[in-house]
């Protein structure tokens, strides 16, 4: 076990919550923590029956210089307080084959991608959960675990009778599983072309006797125009529809910007093998949005990947995603956004649900506190004022971004201890803009004077930063409310700064909020920002 995940499993044992420093935002996991590919679930608490948790179960961006880990790992939250979210430890790794002896040289671990997690009733009525690790190699290409928790511990249950190192079944790329109301149990997977088939309940892992697979279940972004398959399957039955959310590579053009496979989409259908109908966008990564002249722009990093799905917690829907942050696509963290559903019952109904918005509010719909302190890391908005590029894996950026920071467990002493890795942002460059959606302001609203107070690290380069409200310019809406100086002579260490923002007791409800920052050499940082509040005197 990582340095890391020791220290956080003795917090936890010692009653220390981690998600106990946490709050609702968007990532809604800790900065230092990265979760792509997650699929959300709500499942009974097996230590407080009669209650629920959802529980995440993705991929673990822990090897840092290629996608995911060695280890799976879930979080959890309880339905009536999503800001609580708790680390439940490592679930599954893939290192010992049927007989306990090492898979691979070392004793590490298959790297293990995007999974999935489906819950059955035994004959005996009690719950199992099977976990669908996704294993990229010959031998292992399917891999099946069960528990009878949904925290696992999970093993594997499929082994090949005849090969201690095999494993036995149909699922490729990316699975998905699901259980029907009925227990009939469906299967997904692929990578650029879809496949779906029903699966035999009896071993969780072949198709089921007299039953085939579906090649193409919806068309790949090669064989046309409208669904555009590209990966990371995940089904969900929404009243009497079945959804198919999936990893969709957009036209070229479409939306005004270039081919992207940073989009999730969905597809439904009357039965779960399709035939299905395209629905639309649930949530792009490049957080589309206009520039002064109304041409359609990203405001977030407009490279990389995304997968996960979609969660219905205390009668609200939520698309769950993940985003970028650095300069590869080595360190994604865990998002979320509301959407809404609409379902016409019955033969051909549609099902409707609206596209989420990438934000700074995760879960916290009512908009962010200004009182409290914001990591800089929160952000959603990031403009680079001179373009952007990419060459696979990395990011060429020209101005700011997210650090990716993990885990220092010597200093791990509560929230916003700034020796902690809280993500700032950085290369903040003369023309860059940060932005936050959305604070609620009316917890500021009417007071006589506010402060805003910054930790920022000056970086040499002279310059201001300017505090608006509402857009991110002034011939977009935005109001300068106030402006912090950085000297030539700043300090180059983290230092605390603070400037006259009384113009924002004027702003009442939800509103965005902006840094601009300008600077005397182009091209060059004028500082790091960790983390800033607002105070009221």
């Amino acid at each position: 076990m990582s340095l890391e995940r020791i220290c956080i499993s003795i917090l936890v044992a010692a009653g220390l919550s981690v998600g106990a420093t946490l709050s609702a935002q968007n990532p809604y996991l800790p900065l230092w923590e990265y979760i792509p590919d997650g699929e959300p679930y709500v499942f009974e608490d097996p230590d407080k029956p009669g209650e629920y948790r959802v529980y995440i179960y993705g991929s673990h961006d822990s090897l840092k210089d290629t996608y995911c880990g060695r280890e799976q790992v879930v979080w959890s939250a309880p339905v009536n307080n999503l800001s609580e979210w708790r680390y439940d430890g490592i679930i599954f790794r893939s290192d010992k084959d049927a007989d306990g002896n090492a898979l691979n040289d070392g004793g590490i671990g298959d790297v293990l991608y995007a999974p999935d997690v489906t819950a059955v009733r035994d004959s005996r009525g009690k719950t199992i959960y099977y976990l669908f690790p996704n294993v990229q190699n010959g031998e292992r290409g399917t891999l099946i675990a069960k528990s009878s928790r949904p925290d696992g511990p999970f093993t594997v249950c499929n082994w090949d009778k005849n090969n201690p190192r095999k494993t036995v079944g149909v699922y490729g790329f990316d699975p998905a599983v699901f259980t029907d109301d009925d227990g009939r149990v469906y299967g997904y997977w692929g990578f650029e072309e879809s496949y779906g088939a029903e699966i035999d309940p009896a071993t969780m892992c072949t198709v089921k006797e007299g039953c085939e697979i579906i090649h193409n279940l919806i068309p790949g972004f090669k064989q046309d125009e409208t669904f555009r398959f590209f990966e990371a399957s995940s089904m969900r039955k929404i009243e009497d529809k079945y959804v198919l959310i999936y990893s969709r590579f957009t036209r070229e053009g479409e939306f005004g910007l270039p081919m992207s496979n940073y989009t999730l989409a969905y597809a439904y259908s009357d039965h779960p093998l399709g035939p299905f109908t395209y629905g639309g966008t649930l949530i792009d990564g490049r957080a589309r949005g206009v520039d002064a002249e109304g041409k359609v722009v990203p405001t977030a990093n407009p490279y990389g990947n995304t997968h996960g799905s979609l969660c219905k917690i205390n009668d609200k829907w939520w698309i769950f995603y993940h985003r970028q942050t650095g300069t590869d696509e080595f360190s994604r963290q865990a998002m979320v956004a509301p959407v809404t559903v609409k379902v016409e019952k019955g033969k051909n109904g549609k099902v409707i649900i609206s596209e989420g918005e990438y934000n700074s509010e995760g879960f916290c719909t009512e908009g962010l506190n200004p009182l409290n302190k914001t990591a800089a890391g929160w952000a959603c908005y990031l403009i680079n004022p001179d373009g952007t590029g990419q060459k696979f894996p990395n990011f060429f950026l020209t101005g700011s971004y997210v650090k990716p920071t993990r885990l220092d467990p010597a200093s791990f002493a509560g929230p916003f201890n700034l020796k902690q890795p809280w993500c700032p942002v950085i290369n903040n460059t003369p023309g860059s803009v940060v932005g936050y959606k959305y604070f609620n302001f009316s917890h500021t609203y009417g007071a006589k004077h506010v402060t805003l107070k910054a930790h920022l690290r000056p970086e040499g380069n002279p310059g201001t930063i300017t505090i608006l409200v509402g857009g991110p310019s002034a011939d977009r809406g935005g109001k300068a409310v106030g402006a912090i100086s950085i000297d030539a002579a700043a300090s180059e260490s983290v230092i605390e700064m603070d400037t006259s923002v009384d113009a924002i007791a004027s702003f009442k409800g939800k509103q965005p909020l902006y840094f601009l920052f300008n600077g005397k050499e182009k091209g060059k940082s004028i500082c790091e920002l960790h983390d800033f509040r607002f105070e009221i005197r």
